[in-house]
Parts: C-alpha cells; sequence; structure tokens
C-alpha cells in the first residue's frame, strides 16, 4: 500500500477506490500468478484506450483550428502510439509501479514498452472510473507536449529520406517537393505541400512550417506504396 500511496503523490491523484488502481497496476503475468484472484489491467486499458482518445482529439481539435480533418487525425496518431504513451509512462516512472508475474519481471517486464503504455492506459481508465472524465483529462493533459507539431515531425523526421532512398533505386525517377497551400495568421500558419514523383502527385501533407508539411506529404507517399515503419 505504500507503493500505492507514492504512485498518487507521483500522478497528483488519490483514489476513492483503491481496487482500481491496484487493477490498473496489475500486468497479466501477476494476475496468473494469483490464479486470478485478481484481475489484470487488460479490460482497464481497453477503456483507458477510448478515454484517451477523445481527451486527445478534443485536445487538438480546440488549439489547431486550421489543420484539416487528415492532418488532425496524424498529430493524434502521433500522441496516443505506444512510442510516445512509453514515454509518457517513463516521466512518471511507471514501470517501477507496475506488478508482475515472476517471469516476466525476470525478462525485464518493467522496461518494456508495451506493457508502460498498456498500463499507462490502465491508469486513465482507473482515474476516469474513480473520478469521472474531468480528473482523467487532467491526468493526460499533462503529458501533452508543448508543441505538438514538433513531436509530429520528430516522429516523421525520417519519411524523406525513406522516400528517397526508395526513388533511388531507379536513377531515372526524380522526387519534387511543391509548396500549394498556406493559410492562417502569421504566428499561426498552416503550410500545404505535395511531394512528386516525375511531375506526378504521390502524396501531399500539412503542417506549421514548411519542413513538417513535406515530412507528412513523403508519409503518404510511402503509405500508399505499402511501406510501413
Amino acid at each position: 500500500m505504500d507503493r500505492l500511496d507514492e504512485f498518487e503523490d507521483i500522478i497528483g491523484y488519490h483514489f476513492q477506490n483503491r481496487d482500481l488502481l491496484f487493477e490498473a497496476l496489475s500486468h497479466s503475468s501477476f494476475a496468473n500468478e494469483l490464479k486470478h484472484r485478481r484481475r489484470s489491467n487488460e479490460r482497464l486499458e481497453f477503456l483507458g484506450d477510448s478515454v484517451l482518445s477523445i481527451v486527445v482529439s478534443d485536445f487538438i481539435f480546440e488549439n489547431y483550428t486550421d489543420i484539416p480533418e487528415g492532418e488532425l487525425t496524424k498529430i493524434r496518431a502521433t500522441l496516443v502510439c505506444e512510442n510516445a504513451l512509453f514515454r509518457f509512462g517513463s516521466k512518471i516512472n511507471l514501470g517501477d509501479y507496475i506488478m508482475l508475474g515472476h517471469g516476466e519481471e525476470l525478462a525485464g517486464g518493467r522496461t518494456r514498452p508495451s506493457i508502460i503504455a498498456d498500463a499507462f492506459e490502465a491508469v486513465i481508465a482507473a482515474i476516469y472510473l474513480d473520478g469521472g472524465m474531468e480528473p482523467a483529462k487532467a491526468h493526460i493533459l499533462r503529458f501533452m507536449p508543448d508543441d505538438v507539431m514538433s513531436e509530429v515531425t520528430k516522429e516523421y523526421s525520417d519519411y524523406k529520406t525513406v522516400l528517397q532512398e526508395i526513388v533511388q533505386k531507379n536513377p531515372e525517377e526524380r522526387i519534387e517537393y511543391r509548396l500549394v497551400g498556406e493559410s492562417g495568421p502569421d504566428h499561426n500558419k498552416v503550410f500545404t505541400v505535395e511531394v512528386l514523383l516525375n511531375s506526378n502527385v504521390i502524396g501531399n501533407g500539412s503542417g506549421h512550417s514548411k519542413k513538417s508539411a513535406e515530412q507528412l506529404a513523403a508519409r503518404e507517399a510511402l503509405r500508399l506504396m505499402g511501406w510501413k515503419k
């Protein structure tokens, strides 16, 4: 219980129903060792995923008013993917508080991104069930980066390189990026870029800088080519 107290202090939320927190931190390997006397966090993870998606969707919808739906979807994907949730969980040392079975402990489960990401979603659900949407929202928003678009750019930072490497396998083919639109006020401009292969448009993207728009255009081109990260 001291560990649960410590974790509550870290996240800044104290549970009325402590069983919810215990469940959120219980990996399936731990529940299995207890012969299912305790439930694992898998059901909470399912609910937490939905709560997270709603809060993040609302956050980017309200704060990025000039970005079209397709780009909003990409931003949300950047903020709710396993890599992002692993980073968020690491900020609160979540791995130290997850209850693991003996075998998973020995296998390094405490630092495994998938386990930490799943537990992060489960904690969100536990807060939501215990206190409602407002404390769950407050918990999620503390992890949102100050500059979301820079996070998007970092996530997509290698797409132009990958696309170029693919195209260079055929020396006669040429990649070109073309700015096709600008919108919004000077302090919050949105640039739209097309990527062309031999004068044919193969992708487009929009972002708060030409660089990020190019990366997103390259990503779309790669997706249409069937390339997966």
